[in-house]
């Protein structure tokens, strides 16, 4: 009766699951196409381009973008910085949750109220203007502390660590409490541990958020040496529209097409978080829902 009442539970899922895997494939090709059309242009020859030929698939393969992409020093700087600049931030931003999470998670007098102002900065900001007089106030114009120390701590992510740590059973930081281990000894030897696909889930927002922003260097940054390579891609694309698409000096881009440079310089900038996804792929569901449970 039992084995009858399961196939028949099942025959009924059928098509159910059907439409999701036919929904699934669907926003799976929308999210890929324009990525694909994007690396297809990169790759594709100035004529398949100027006559609209170039879709998902690569006309006439042409390697002369990424050439000039790669021999462009600024672009290349860029990178480099983006990314000491990224893994920087991340442990930092990591370092600091993961400091004000721990003791937010437990009987802290005055919790409330700190709760209250990191809320509070969920909804409510300052404005732009009145960040921008800071940061100059602070003399970090031009600096790429104005790119770290103002996002530091994002209260979201504040949060869901915090909730990720209640959900933890609470014996056995009581066990080594009565062990005598300290408060610092119980977080780094049992609490860090057990958490780590929180931790490696909002590492990633972290360095995700930190490598696509480019509002706050467009405000904050005015020297080239300094430039994110998301404002570099930002340039190249504002470049591109007067035919010199990286402001190179002397150089006559006039066998390749600013679309071409467009897409390898996105391409340039995206492949590289890109590769992080699969290293964290196994602990990023696992953390997030692991998160969002309470006690």
């Amino acid at each position: 009766m039992a084995e009858n009442t399961r196939l028949i539970m099942a025959r009924k899922g059928r098509p159910f699951e059907a439409v999701n895997v036919i929904l699934i494939v669907v926003l799976v090709i929308l999210c890929l196409a324009p990525l694909f059309h994007i690396a297809s242009v990169s790759l594709s020859s100035n004529r398949a381009i100027l006559s609209g030929e170039v879709t998902v698939f690569p006309r006439g393969i042409n390697m002369e973008a990424y050439r000039k992409v790669f021999q462009d020093d600024t672009m290349i700087r860029s990178l480099g910085l983006t990314l000491v600049m990224t893994a920087g931030y991340t442990c930092l931003a990591m370092l600091m949750t993961i400091a004000a999470a721990y003791p937010l998670s437990k009987r802290l007098r005055g919790k409330k109220f700190f709760m209250f102002l990191i809320l509070f900065t969920m909804f409510f900001s300052g404005g732009t203007i009145p960040d921008y007089l800071l940061i100059r106030g602070l003399h970090l114009t031009n600096n790429i502390g104005s790119l770290i120390l103002p996002t530091m701590v994002n209260p979201f992510f504040l949060i869901i660590l915090i909730t990720f740590i209640r959900s933890l059973p609470a014996s056995l930081s009581e066990a080594a409490e009565m062990d005598g281990s300290s408060h610092f000894r119980t977080l780094v030897q049992i609490i860090l541990p057990l958490s780590m696909p929180a931790l490696a889930t909002l590492s990633l927002f972290y360095a995700v958020g930190r490598w696509n922003s480019f509002m706050d260097a467009l405000m904050y940054i005015t020297n080239p040496e300094l430039y994110p390579i998301q404002l570099k891609l930002y340039q190249v694309i504002v470049n591109s529209m007067t035919n010199d698409p990286l402001s190179m000096q002397g150089d006559q881009l006039v066998s390749i097409m600013p679309e071409s440079i467009k897409a390898a310089s996105i391409m340039f900038a995206t492949v590289p978080i890109l590769i992080v996804y699969p290293w964290l792929q196994k602990y990023f569901i696992s953390g997030v829902m692991l998160g969002s449970v309470k006690e």
